[in-house]
């Protein structure tokens, strides 16, 4: 069976009289590529499902799929945009962030060092804290935001990966791509971008130099709530990207073709969705700076956050759907604000339609970056006024319930 670390070709799909590559990718993203299925005539792709497939005379498989636990034809469609959408030479799906992630790092060899950043999802930090030792991985937490900081714990001849995350959850720190793609080149290594928080129409760390980008596409890629999913993008499909493959395959870690026709479902709209998001969580953030019960807000688009300058240097379409504040009254004040809301939700997760808020100290425990008195807010596409007049009587709840 042909390897896919490659998905069909986007210029193979038409879309009008021309071929796909010729529109833009928000055009290219809304049309599912353009494919018109070839026996209904249908503009939605039908599910594949079946786990098999039927061998040639002389026992080939010359349609290409051989086994569902290695391969899917839905499972390819999505792909195929996720790697235009990012301008990768390929794209893998995996049937969560962190399966994606874990695929990345087994993909490494004993003795390889890792350098990760201080503040990154705390799932993935607790896994290579466990599973580190275990792969016989060194990894070394540093301030990624600080390009110095990478350069100084490069290990020459042994580090081999340096993971970044920008923006970082929750704290939202803001790590130079190109720069960190030019420290990890120089020292033989590779740079792989976690931009959960960015999504490819804020950011493509491709072209700023990373070699792979991660999403955990639960998030704003699928944007609803209701999938659990990863993906891998790749700049080159290298031996290293054929060893990540061989990893999905043999440990059956893809996406399943249900999931995967409903990231294809939001995969079209996730240009609008973005972008209203963002603008939404840039209201938020003016909003909130002003407000005498929060003590800060942490939005790389606010002129004051430290990573501003860079944020706005690599990211476009505006700085993302998250933000966190800092509650005045202390860890006290910020549970009791979260508890007082009536239009956000008390849930885990972001990217969603539906805005979220969560006190992250209590959920990521002992050995967390995050303050006690912050709150994470994930922006859906609700109206920023009704969110803010909803986050505006808990913090006053709050406030005098401290009184």
């Amino acid at each position: 069976m042909p390897s896919n670390s490659q998905p069909p070709d986007p210029d193979a799909a038409e879309l009008g009289d021309e071929p796909a590559a010729a529109y833009a990718k928000r055009t290219r993203a809304a049309q599912a590529m353009g494919q018109i299925d070839p026996v209904t005539k249908a503009v939605v792709a039908p599910i594949h499902v079946s786990t098999t497939f039927q061998r040639d005379p002389d026992n080939a498989y010359t349609s290409g799929f051989s086994y569902g636990r290695a391969d899917n034809a839905t499972v390819r469609e999505a792909e195929s945009v996720m790697a235009m959408l990012e301008e990768a030479e390929g794209a893998l799906l995996f049937g969560s962030g962190m399966a994606a992630a874990a695929a990345l790092f087994c993909a490494l060899g004993p003795g390889d060092h890792v350098i990760a950043p201080r503040v990154m999802y705390w799932g993935l930090r607790r896994w290579l804290n466990q599973e580190g030792p275990r792969l016989q991985l060194s990894v070394d937490f540093v301030d990624t935001e600080t390009p110095d900081a990478i350069r100084a714990a490069i290990r020459p001849g042994q580090t081999k990966l340096v993971w970044i995350e920008t923006p970082g959850n929750p704290l939202w720190t803001i790590t130079d791509i190109a720069a960190a793609a030019e420290i990890a080149h120089a020292a033989g290594a590779r740079l792989a971008v976690d931009s959960t928080a960015a999504s490819p129409i804020h950011t493509r760390p491709l072209g700023l130099g990373a070699d792979i980008v991660m999403h955990s596409a639960t998030k704003i890629l699928n944007g609803h709530s209701d999938v659990i999913a990863g993906v891998l993008t790749c700049a080159r499909a290298d031996a290293f990207w054929e060893r990540i493959t061989a990893i999905r395959a043999s440990w059956g870690a893809i996406l399943g073709p249900f999931e995967a026709y409903l990231l294809m479902r939001s995969l079209r709209t996730l240009h609008l969705r973005a972008s209203a998001q963002a603008a939404g969580a840039a209201i938020l953030a003016e909003h909130l700076a002003a407000h005498p019960l929060v003590s800060g807000v942490l939005y790389p688009g606010l002129a004051d956050h430290p990573g501003h300058a860079i944020a706005a240097r690599q990211m476009e379409n505006g700085f993302g759907f998250m933000l966190s504040i800092r509650v005045t009254g202390g860890e006290a004040a910020a549970i009791e604000t979260a508890a007082a809301v009536k239009l956000w939700k008390r849930a885990t997760s972001l990217g969603g339609v539906e805005s979220l808020i969560e006190h992250r100290a209590s959920v990521e425990g002992p050995g967390t970056p995050c303050p006690s008195d912050l709150l994470r807010l994930s922006t859906g596409i609700e109206d920023p006024a009704d969110l803010f007049d909803d986050l505006d009587q808990a913090l006053r709840v709050a406030h005098d319930e401290a009184r």
